[in-house]
């Protein structure tokens, strides 16, 4: 006698069925690898979807940066008559990083700006320009270059100005009316670097 069947055996899965699951499988994960993987991780966006959902900051975050220049300290007084400026520039490489506070006895014209190795004569990029008497912040260098800041007083009175800095910069040059020369660096013991 034959057993009845039983209503809750499923059907059997065709190996046709099963191929055709595996391989939507394979391309709905191929998709997201291509539109969120690679756009998050590796700032590649192939498709569009990395700039349209914001993936590609995620890319852009680097928590740790190696640096091959020393880190190095300055601080510098100074005084601009009215009518006169002063220029205070680094050498950083591609990517050196430096923090930086300056602040002055009344506004001051300054501009933050930099110019590759390379460069034509009289050539800068400027990343700040305005009239104040305090910055702070800190500074990724774009390139290898001089990078640095110009400051000028259009007021009638003299000026005062403290500025420090510290960060992985090579060399620092001062430049004024007529006074132009290197200064001294710091490591953080306070013991002069070359």
């Amino acid at each position: 006698m034959a057993e009845p069947a039983s209503a809750s055996t499923a059907p059997p899965v065709s190996i046709k069925r099963l191929a055709i699951a595996a391989l939507a499988s394979l391309l709905v994960a191929a998709l997201v690898f291509v539109g969120a993987v690679l756009p998050a991780e590796r700032g590649v966006d192939p498709l569009g979807t990395g700039g349209l959902f914001g993936l590609l900051a995620l890319a852009q975050v680097v928590a740790i940066t190696a640096e091959d220049d020393e880190y190095r300290m300055d601080s510098y007084e100074f005084r601009v008559r009215p009518g006169e400026w002063v220029e205070y520039t680094y050498r950083i490489q591609e990517a050196g990083a430096m923090v930086y506070s300056w602040a002055a006895s009344g506004p001051l014209e300054y501009n933050f700006h930099s110019a590759p190795d390379g460069a034509p004569p009289g050539y800068a990029e400027s990343f700040d320009a305005q009239e104040n008497d305090v910055a702070h912040g800190s500074y990724i260098a774009p390139f290898t270059g001089v990078h640095g800041w110009y400051w000028e007083n259009p007021g009638t009175e003299v000026v005062n100005v403290t500025f420090d800095t510290a960060g992985f910069y090579r060399d620092a040059h001062v430049a004024r009316d007529r006074v132009d020369g290197y200064r001294t660096l710091r490591d953080p013991r306070g013991n002069p670097v070359e």
